[in-house]
């Protein structure tokens, strides 16, 4: 039990800017296995980013509110899935071939792509959270704490089914080469569909459709582009995936 919960403070340390106790040892090796519980730092982030939503929203009107609780959770995670998110545009949209597009990721100066990529993405979820807001505090606080896990879950699939593609061992991602196993699978696929449990069941097969269908779709592209994944790319899949839990959620309700 105290090495799994190592594992979980492993990958709380490495996805967040949150404390970890100082007993939790660090190896690549233990991220490497950490991987079954990133769905569950998204409980984590979820969490907070739920709970910051309620307190703001007793003070501030909706748009403020979300705002608000957007700079919380980008602030516990460091902006770690945004960064990949922006290097991601930048490298697939300004680069030409597998290599120039890993270059241009790898770059930590931001570009035309990378910008505009990441001002719609914050806006669009942005919007999402607003439009959900009409519907009663407890609409966004649901579909964020449903969001966060189910996207990582995402992230996390990439890693089981595609190839790691960069070749140098100094990249962040490089520790978590490595396919998980069957058991390993279902327990962060249980982290990850478990808040699913939190929506009625229209607005969750909309969820799961819309997060299956572009990851799916991420998957495809990325191979096709590059022949597996790089960090930036799950960061990118989180983030494409989240927005799309928010979406689903507003789908479900204007096909209701």
């Amino acid at each position: 039990m105290r090495y799994q919960l190592e594992l979980f403070f492993t990958a709380l340390g490495f996805f967040t800017r949150l404390p970890v106790p100082a007993w939790v040892p660090w190896s690549p090796e233990r991220l490497n296995h950490a991987a079954r519980y990133f769905p569950l730092v998204g409980w984590v982030v979820g969490g907070i980013g739920a709970a910051s939503w309620l307190a703001l929203a007793q003070l501030f009107p909706p748009t403020v509110a979300v705002l608000l609780s957007m700079a919380v959770t980008i602030r516990a995670t460091g902006a770690f899935h945004e960064d990949g998110w922006a290097d991601a545009c930048d490298g697939l949209g300004g680069g030409w071939d597998k290599s120039q597009v890993l270059t241009i990721m790898k770059d930590s100066r931001i570009g035309s792509y990378g910008t505009v990529g990441l001002v719609l993405m914050l806006l669009a979820k942005a919007a999402a959270l607003i439009e959900l807001a009409a519907a009663g505090e407890a609409a966004v606080a649901i579909a964020l704490l449903v969001a966060h896990p189910l996207s990582r879950l995402a992230s996390t699939s990439l890693i089981h089914t595609l190839e790691y593609v960069r070749e140098d061992e100094t990249a962040k991602a490089k520790p978590l080469a490595r396919r998980l196993s069957t058991p390993e699978l279902a327990i962060a696929t249980t982290f990850g569909c478990l808040p699913l449990a939190l929506l009625a069941p229209r607005e969750a097969a909309a969820v799961l459709i819309a997060a299956v269908a572009v990851t799916g779709w991420a998957a495809r592209y990325f191979v096709r582009r590059l022949g597996g994944y790089t960090g930036d790319l799950l960061g990118a899949t989180q983030q494409a995936s989240e927005l799309a839990v928010y979406l689903g959620i507003l789908a479900a309700w204007n096909f209701t």
